[in-house]
C-alpha cells in the first residue's frame, strides 16, 4: 500500500470516526501505529534519529512531563521528570525516580518521533518511540509546567535527514519453544523457586527451565505461591486499597519497556469495559475484558515474602503487575498481604 493512498484511508476513517484513536485506526487500516503516524510527515510530525539513549537523558530538560507505556490490554500513564538515568552499553536502560520509573530494553525500539498534534483547540507536543514492528513503545507528551523551548531545541537537535514517509517495518523474531509440560525438571524448578532470594531472579529461573511465566505459576511448589483468582477480584483490590491509602506499586509494560508507579491511589472508576485509576499524576486504564487469567504469586527473599498480582491475556502475555509498595532490604508491608489473602 502506497503511504498516499494509506494516508487517504486514514482521512476518510477519521471522517466517519472522529474520535478514534490512532492506534485503533491503525488496527482498522491493518497497519502499524508508526506507518500511520508516518504519513503525517512534515505535517506536524518529525522523524527522529534512533538514537534513544542519547535522546532520552535528556528529557530531564524539559521538566515535568507525562510517561505513557501501553500493552494491548492497559495504559500506565505517570506526571514526573525524568532523573537519574543509568544508560551505558548495556540493552537495558532505568530511569529510577519517585515518579519516573523505567526498565528499558534498547534492542527493540526502532523509530523515533516528534509529534504536534490538535486536540480541543489546544497543541500537544510529544516524543513517540516504536518498535521494529511499528508498535509503540513510550510515549512522552508535555504538561503545562513543560519547557517547550527545551523541547524545540531538543527536536532540532536529534531531527534525522531522511523525512521519508514510508517506514521499514519488520517483525519480531520468533520466540523460542518453551518446554512443555511433561519436559520441564518439575523438581529442580519448584526446588529453585523456593530457595529465592531476589524476585529479580525469578526471570533467570524461568529461562534457566525454559518456561514461560504463565507456565511457571501453573507449575508453581504449591497454591501458596501462585494461586489463580477471578479477574473482578482486581477491581475490589483497587478500590480496597485506594479507601484504605495503601501505597502499591503498578508496573506495565511491552518488549520495550516497563514503567513504574509507586504511591497511594485515590479515584477509581468504570468507563465502559475500562476499570481506571484518575489522578493527578497517575492514570491506570485497565480493559477488563482483555484479562483472562489472575493470581496471587509469592516469592521468598532474603527480607521475606513478596506479593503480587499478575493477570494476563488469552495469549498468557503479562498485562499488569501489582505488589505492595517496597525498596529492597525493607519487608513487604502486612497491610498489602492482609489485602491480597481476602482475595483468595
Amino acid at each position: 500500500m502506497s503511504t498516499t493512498s494509506l494516508k487517504q484511508r486514514w482521512e476518510t476513517l477519521k471522517e466517519e470516526q472522529p474520535q478514534l484513536r490512532i492506534r485503533n485506526a491503525a488496527q482498522a487500516l491493518n497497519v502499524s501505529e508508526a506507518e500511520l503516524l508516518a504519513t503525517k510527515i512534515n505535517n506536524g510530525v518529525t522523524r527522529l534519529v534512533n538514537k534513544p539513549k542519547e535522546i532520552l537523558p535528556e528529557i530531564e530538560s524539559l521538566g515535568k512531563v507525562m510517561a505513557l507505556t501501553r500493552n494491548e490490554s492497559c495504559v500506565h500513564e505517570r506526571k514526573g521528570i525524568y532523573l537519574n538515568p543509568s544508560i551505558g552499553k548495556s540493552p537495558v536502560g532505568l530511569f529510577v525516580g519517585e515518579d519516573i520509573d523505567l526498565r528499558i530494553f534498547f534492542m527493540h525500539w526502532a523509530f523515533a518521533f516528534a509529534v504536534s498534534e490538535m486536540a480541543r483547540g489546544k497543541e500537544h507536543l510529544s516524543l513517540q518511540f516504536f518498535a521494529e514492528d511499528g508498535m509503540a513503545i513510550h510515549k512522552i507528551y508535555l504538561t503545562p509546567q513543560s519547557h517547550v523551548e527545551a523541547y524545540k531545541a531538543l527536536v532540532e537537535k536529534y531531527k534525522s535527514e531522511e523525512q521519508n514517509t514510508k517506514l521499514e517495518i519488520s517483525v519480531f523474531a520468533e520466540a523460542p519453544r518453551y518446554k512443555n509440560d511433561n519436559e520441564v525438571d518439575l523438581a529442580g524448578f519448584q526446588k529453585s523457586w523456593e530457595e529465592l532470594k531476589d524476585t529479580h531472579h525469578f526471570f533467570g529461573l524461568l529461562k534457566k527451565h525454559n518456561i514461560s511465566r504463565s507456565q511457571a505459576l501453573r507449575l508453581a511448589p504449591s497454591a501458596y505461591y501462585a494461586d489463580k483468582i477471578e479477574k473482578e477480584k482486581i477491581v475490589s483490590m483497587l478500590e480496597k486499597v485506594a479507601r484504605q491509602e495503601l501505597p502499591i506499586m503498578v508496573f506495565v509494560g511491552n518488549p520495550g519497556n516497563i514503567q513504574i508507579h509507586t504511591g497511594k491511589i485515590n479515584k477509581t472508576l468504570w468507563h465502559q469495559q475500562w476499570f481506571n485509576i484518575m489522578d493527578p499524576d497517575f492514570n491506570l486504564h485497565l480493559n477488563m475484558d482483555g484479562v483472562t487469567n489472575c493470581w496471587v504469586v509469592r516469592k521468598p527473599t532474603e527480607d521475606g515474602i513478596v506479593t503480587s498480582i499478575e493477570c494476563f491475556d488469552k495469549d498468557d502475555e503479562l498485562i499488569v503487575q501489582f505488589f505492595g509498595k517496597r525498596k529492597p532490604g525493607i519487608p513487604e508491608i502486612k497491610e498489602w498481604q492482609e489485602v491480597v489473602a481476602q482475595l483468595q
